[in-house]
């Protein structure tokens, strides 16, 4: 069974796709980029900032779906540039202090809105 999950306190999607889908027992998260669901808008600063908001994202969809962070199986994290990678990892670090999730890391040539980040998540049950 397919579940389609939303919620308010992370960006809304900006195409033909859902924020999340659960089904089987797992959740999968579409990528999410640094948006402040408050205000619509790119969150200023750097890479550190822009992490910090993408799992902010990340925590609302898990949280609205009944997961944590401690469900996290799987992530793909996009980059603009690797050479983000250690500020970027250092925040993703803290999200994850135990039992981190697979995950994958690179550089692609363009992100959405030109950000700096963008990070797709599964979680299980």
């Amino acid at each position: 069974m397919k579940k389609t999950i939303n919620t308010s306190n992370a960006p809304a999607a900006i195409g033909p796709y859902s924020q999340a889908v659960e089904a089987n027992g797992f959740l999968f998260i579409s990528g999410q980029i640094p948006v402040n669901p408050e205000t619509g808008k790119i969150v200023e600063g750097g890479i550190t900032e822009q992490t910090e908001q993408v799992m902010n994202n990340i925590g609302a969809i898990l949280k609205e779906a009944g997961y944590t962070f401690n469900d996290v199986v799987k992530s793909t994290c996009l980059l603009s540039d690797m050479s983000n990678f250690a500020e970027m990892n250092a925040v993703y670090g803290k999200y994850y202090p135990e039992n981190p999730p697979a995950r994958a890391a690179f550089a692609v040539k363009d992100l959405p809105l030109g950000v700096l980040i963008e990070i797709e998540t599964i979680a299980a049950k």
